[in-house]
Formats: structure tokens, sequence, C-alpha cells
């Protein structure tokens, strides 16, 4: 069953949590699809991916390189799962994509102060719980931690 994480973002910015996170899913040996609504993002984040950190490397591709499918991690625009992946983070309003079932997880990442985001991700909590994922909801603590929340 597709395991949907909700991480609701407080005060802070996704090119702040988004790195992180995907460097906790190759740690597990994921292959990751970020999926994002406009070529800018990607390309934006595909920038920030490279330079965020000095002693940090995460291996990543744009969907357009010609070898997207070794890569393990790809920044998409559309759907599709262009390297295999397990895992399938949705940024900036992205929808959920029609074969979200067969992602082990996908991590639906949104910016709560945005009346939009939270509207868009209070339906794919519908979505999620209707098709029989298993779902759950993140928000950071005091001390900037994820904490699931109930």
């Amino acid at each position: 069953m597709t395991e949907v994480l909700f991480y609701h973002l407080q005060d802070t910015a996704l090119e702040n949590v988004l790195p992180p996170l995907l460097e906790k899913s190759l740690e597990r040996g994921w292959r990751v699809v970020v999926q994002s609504t406009s070529q800018e993002r990607t390309e934006a984040l595909d920038a920030h991916l490279w330079t965020y950190r000095e002693d940090s490397f995460l291996p990543h591709a744009t969907f357009r390189a010609g070898d997207a499918q070794d890569q393990p991690i790809v920044l998409a625009v559309e759907e599709g799962n262009p390297n295999r992946a397990n895992v399938r983070f949705l940024i900036d309003n992205a929808a959920l994509p029609a074969d979200s079932h067969t992602y082990e997880r996908m991590v639906l990442v949104f910016n709560g102060d945005d009346a939009d985001a939270l509207a868009a991700a209070r339906g794919a909590w519908t979505d999620c719980k209707a098709r029989g994922f298993d779902v759950t909801y993140w928000q950071t603590d005091e001390r900037g931690r994820w904490r699931r929340r109930e």
C-alpha cells in the first residue's frame, strides 16, 4: 500500500527542507522523483541541489537529461517515472499522479501559509484516504524537527 506523508511547511522555505529529505531517501536506498509545476522551478531546484551545502552531494538530473533513467533523483514537471523511483515528492501544488498506487511512498510538501496550497493539500488528503492510502501529517516542532501529528 502506498504511504503518503504530508509535510506542512511553516516559516521555512522548501529549499531548506527538501535536501535533507532527499538525503534520507537516498540513505534508505530509494530512487526519487521530485515533481513541481513549472520548468523554472525545476531549473532553480537543479541549481540549488548542487550548491545548497558545501559538504554534501545529491546526485540528480532533470527529466530532460539523456540519462535520467540512471539517476537516483529526477526533477520533473510532468507525470511519469523516468528512473523507476519508489518515492515521489510533490511540491508547488503538483497533483497526485495517475500512477500514485505504484509508489511505496509519496511525500506532499506544502506551504501552510498559502491558502491555495492548503486547499490543494486538503483535497489531496481526501483523495488519498478515498484510495485507501496510508496517510500521515507532519509538522515541525519548536526546535524545527519534523513530528507526526494526529
